[in-house]
């Protein structure tokens, strides 16, 4: 027998539901205290970087879509701007307005998947229910922009594969009130809920100084106080010109987690509701034909749409990218999603190195997690939003 004052040894995961089958804990325990642990972090049978590198600038926007599958579109328009950002180009103001409606819709669904599935596993299961019929609604929404739901592969270099329909407009606005309203109901359950807050308020605490020398960015790290948001503070696309708040929290425990989220849905709607105001007429994609795919309709239609094609797709293999290196941010759901990319003037990427933002937060969790309980570790795990796609290196 070990001695009594012995901590005892337990692996939690990768098997634990709550673990999501990649992560695995080893805890040191003193009784249900956790007195220390380390985190090990699996595979998901895939390297999106080295994906990259093996396939033409467009033909890499597919595994984009994989890094975070709750908000594709993000992903998609980061790793576009990036490579426009090396090609010198800027697209046209519809094609920009039209990515921030997206991305901010998208940035609901993902806070929506998050907090209802944090919910869930502390015992909410009607809030995680009515999470997944406001997502559903904004699914119908990137349904009707690109016939996807969840890998979207939405965005193209230089542009968009496909503009709207007419009907987007007023499908978004018939939408964001039932969005709201399911944000208030969603909140009524939970913010003055006494379990609710028992099961998260002062646990799994970040001091600002411990979260941005992690490196934590995105909700987390605003509910640690900090208020940096890439959009605001490094904006990019049309973000300069629409108006919204930075919620930041003040205990960096997993409660200002749950609220920022909460709040950021509601500036989220905000944005998307100015972006709606503010779209413009007008192309959605560059007037190059060295770099925008032609229109379906011109390829089967006429001889220079095919030709186009071809030298695109074919003959020359895609877009030529001069040579150099760059990094460019966006604001994801999970903070500062990044691309750093070289160009040696080929048809592929010579290196994409991917800044995934919940992969420090992840790393952080034997910090969060001293001195909790054993049952802590469910919501504080559950306010990391972790996304195997982003962590899989």
């Amino acid at each position: 027998m070990l001695p009594a004052s012995a901590p005892m040894t337990l692996a939690m995961g990768p098997s634990h539901p709550a673990m999501h089958g990649i992560i695995r804990l080893n805890l040191q325990l003193d009784g249900e205290r956790i007195v220390d642990s380390t985190i090990d972090i699996g595979f998901l049978h895939r390297g999106f970087e080295k994906m990259v590198e093996r396939h033409t600038w467009n033909q890499a926007i597919i595994y984009t879509d994989r890094l975070n599958y709750v908000s594709a579109i993000i992903n998609n328009t980061g790793y576009c701007l990036a490579v426009e950002k090396l090609l010198g180009i800027e697209t046209p103001p519809r094609c920009q307005t039209l990515r921030v409606i997206m991305s901010e819709l998208s940035r609901v669904m993902d806070h929506l998947t998050c907090l209802g599935a944090q919910v869930m596993e502390t015992g909410a299961m009607t809030a995680f229910l009515y999470a997944m019929q406001a997502r559903e609604w904004i699914y119908e929404l990137v349904e009707m922009c690109c016939g996807a739901r969840v890998t979207t592969n939405w965005t193209r270099i230089g542009g968009l594969s496909a503009d709207v329909p007419p009907e987007f407009v007023d499908a978004v606005k018939e939408r964001i009130p039932k969005l709201r309203r399911m944000n208030d109901e969603f909140s009524k359950l939970l913010t003055k809920n006494r379990i609710f807050i028992d099961r998260t308020k002062g646990v799994g605490v970040m001091s600002k100084e411990d979260a941005v020398s992690w490196g934590f960015t995105g909700p987390i790290l605003r509910a640690s106080g900090v208020p940096f948001d890439v959009r605001r503070d490094t904006p990019y696309l049309n973000y300069d010109e629409f108006d919204f708040e930075i919620p930041v929290g003040s205990n960096g425990d997993v409660y200002d987690r749950y609220n920022v989220r909460l709040f950021e849905m509601e500036q989220s709607l905000r944005i998307t509701e100015q972006a709606l105001e503010k779209l413009p007429d007008g192309p959605v994609n560059i007037a190059d034909k060295t770099i925008s795919l032609p229109d379906k309709l011109d390829v089967y239609g006429n001889i220079e749409g095919l030709i186009n094609q071809f030298k695109l797709i074919m003959d020359d293999h895609g877009i030529k990218v001069p040579p150099g290196e760059t990094y460019l941010p966006v604001e994801a759901a999970n903070g500062e999603l990044g691309f750093y990319i070289v160009s040696t003037g080929e048809d592929v990427p010579y290196k994409c190195r991917c800044r995934p933002p919940c992969l420090p937060i992840t790393m952080a969790m034997p910090t969060m997690i001293k001195g909790e309980m054993i049952a802590d570790i469910i919501p504080i795990f559950g306010s990391v939003n972790m996304i195997g796609g982003e962590l899989d290196r």
